[in-house]
């Protein structure tokens, strides 16, 4: 008997099953295929903008995937490096044979974890409550918790141009089995889509037809727990459409299963298809393409931007009118894939099913898309159900606390008719939750709970430390006046000054950096890096920060302002029906909570606040 079991070893299952096992939980991994364990069926890159966050927070939690990805990138880059710091999100070009390999080792060595391959095909309950699950095999295995984790896989089907056929993702099998079971336990299923481009053998590419997108120099990792120095090695290439790709692609749209009807699901807003490119930005003469590499051992190269299930030979006409790719040859057809996935507000902030306990969803399922966001919620499921197990208070991450919060609160409280991606701009408290702060504001929440280590909160505290200790570094020293002053001064696009400036002050100029102030004060290089970080960040953005803080403190009050499970909405006088419907089906956890409720408006919460202190009155 396993104490909990994970169904599903995508990016959601792996990061929950790691979770658990190193908090002591037995736990049995079950996945449909051993092949498939991590497996980057869409684009093998790790972050990008907000995902980045995503993976720091994950990382600074215990999860693996930013080691993973550390282990095992072809090329990093830091985005938006333009912008300020709140919207800085790394991005890293995967190896996808090597990362599966490095996951799966992770998967493979662990404590307290078993990995095997099988299909679930229904889940067993009793008094609301998890008992077993059942292989299509017919295995009865005992738990007392799960985490369904089965991404794009469940009851999926695969569809280019006329032709379908069940399956899941590169020629993978699907899991027809277990959507049924799911029905059963009350859960409605939506139907939703995403898809692929075609992958194109290297060989056939004339990069020098494109542009070189290179990588950074230096690198930054992903993982707090990375020191060693990482090196690029390899570039990325853009090329663009045109105005014969867009004829084509209209010529022949009522074979695009997108416009045709053989498409029922509904489809990412925020990463189309080419075709629906093209259809919805009809003034734009060119759509950008990025040629990025899959992997070392591998010809295959991943064409983002051409997502498309158009017909075969409307695949190859359209990709030859791309510079580059004139005579390209494919190794793989771009495709569509259907799949089922629940109303994610059927479950709690933890990602507990809200009518039967111990069940717990992650990832795609979830109505999501992406492997950040799915891991993200595959480590916050993992991590609840052990702490559920072994009858501690569960993490709850709130929307000033993290992105996955933020994540995990549109989810549970307003939904998603779409599959989901994170954004910065779903983020409130942005200028806060940046990814550089993810150990600070997270690890020690980790590591109460058994899944970060003493190593990592060990460098957490120092860093803190060191920040602390340069920040008063900063306020008190002074620069004296003189001409080394103003030369420094000159040669930084500033005005000169007869007096003495205070370091501090200095930095709060755009123009100069805590680098350029050990020019004039060389013991300030001495500094921890990490630490030289965020103390610059924090002078420079003072103003703002504090700001937020105040904002994040108001919030922060209706969020630890807690409604009962069992609270009585329907009997809650001068609550409007709606509210008192929606109330009563979502459960929210908090008053915050509750006015995010789609339905839910603030008169309806200054009612819960005022039914909550009669409460209090008569509790006293």
């Amino acid at each position: 008997m396993a104490e909990l079991v994970v169904i599903g070893a995508g990016h959601a299952g792996c990061e929950a099953a790691l979770a658990a096992a190193r908090m002591g939980i037995d736990t049995l991994l079950l996945t449909l295929n051993m092949d498939g364990v991590a497996l980057m069926a869409c684009n093998p890159v790790i972050g990008g903008s907000a995902k980045g966050h995503l993976v720091r927070e994950l990382d600074a939690l215990g999860g693996e995937m930013g080691r993973a990805i550390d282990d095992t990138f072809l090329q990093s880059r830091m985005l938006n490096m333009g912008k300020g710091p709140a919207v800085h999100s790394l991005r890293a070009q995967a190896d996808k044979q090597a990362y599966q390999n490095r996951m799966r080792r992770a998967l493979m060595t662990q404590a307290h974890l078993t990995v095997r391959q099988g299909e679930v095909a229904s889940i067993e309950t009793e008094n609301n409550h998890v008992t077993a699950v059942t292989t299509a095999t017919g295995m009865r295995i005992p738990c007392r918790a799960a985490v369904v984790a089965t991404g794009v896989y469940l009851n999926g089907s695969i569809i280019i141009g006329e032709y379908r056929h069940d399956g899941g993702p590169q020629g993978l099998q699907n899991a027809p089995l277990l959507s049924e079971s799911l029905r059963e336990l009350g859960f409605e299923l939506r139907r939703y889509k995403t898809g692929t481009p075609a992958r194109v053998d290297q060989r056939t590419i004339d990069f020098d037809e494109m542009q070189e997108q290179k990588g950074d120099d230096p690198v930054v990792p992903f993982s707090f727990l990375t020191e060693r120095k990482l090196e690029n090695t390899y570039s990325c290439y853009l090329t663009w459409t045109n105005a014969e790709t867009h004829r084509i692609i209209l010529d022949n749209l009522d074979r695009a299963p997108l416009y045709s009807g053989k498409i029922h699901g509904i489809g990412p807003r925020y990463c189309p298809s080419i075709e629906d490119k093209v259809v919805r930005f009809a003034d734009k003469d060119r759509h950008q393409i990025f040629i990025e590499p899959e992997g070392k051992a591998s010809l295959e190269w991943y064409v983002q931007g051409m997502s498309t299930s158009m017909p075969e030979d409307v695949q190859w006409a359209m990709y030859r009118t791309i510079p580059g790719l004139r005579r390209c040859e494919f190794t793989r057809l771009g495709y569509a894939i259907e799949y089922d996935c629940i109303d994610s507000r059927e479950l709690r902030p933890t990602l507990e099913s809200l009518r039967i306990g111990g069940l717990f969803f992650a990832g795609q399922i979830n109505g999501t898309s992406g492997y950040e966001e799915a891991a993200a919620q595959g480590l916050l499921a993992g991590m609840n159900a052990a702490l559920a197990l072994q009858k501690k208070e569960p993490v709850i991450l709130t929307r000033d606390m993290a992105y996955i919060g933020v994540l995990t609160d549109d989810l549970t409280t307003k939904g998603t008719d779409e599959p989901y991606r994170m954004m910065t701009s779903r983020a409130e408290h942005r200028l806060y939750l940046r990814q550089d702060n993810a150990d600070l504001r997270l690890t020690e929440i980790g590591w109460k709970a058994g899944l970060a280590g003493d190593e990592r909160m060990e460098r957490t505290r120092r860093k803190r430390e060191e920040t602390e200790k340069l920040i008063r570094e900063l306020k008190t020293t002074r620069f004296a006046p003189g001409e080394a002053l103003n030369r420094f001064l000159t040669g930084h696009g500033q005005p000169e000054t007869a007096g003495s400036v205070n370091a501090e002050e200095l930095l709060k100029r755009p123009e100069i950096h805590l680098k350029d102030l050990e020019e004039i004060r060389p013991e300030l290089s001495a500094a921890y890096p990490p630490a030289a970080e965020q103390a610059e960040i924090s002078v420079k953005y003072a103003g703002y920060l504090e700001k937020q803080e105040i904002l994040i403190r108001k919030a922060r009050e209706l969020e630890e302002t807690r409604l009962p499970e069992d609270t009585p909405y329907e009997q809650i006088e001068h609550l409007r029906l709606e509210a008192r419907q929606k109330l009563a089906r979502q459960k929210p956890v908090s008053l915050g909570a509750a006015g995010r409720i789609p339905g839910v408006n603030p008169a309806d919460v200054a009612v819960l606040t005022v039914w909550l202190e009669k409460q209090r009155r008569q509790e006293k």
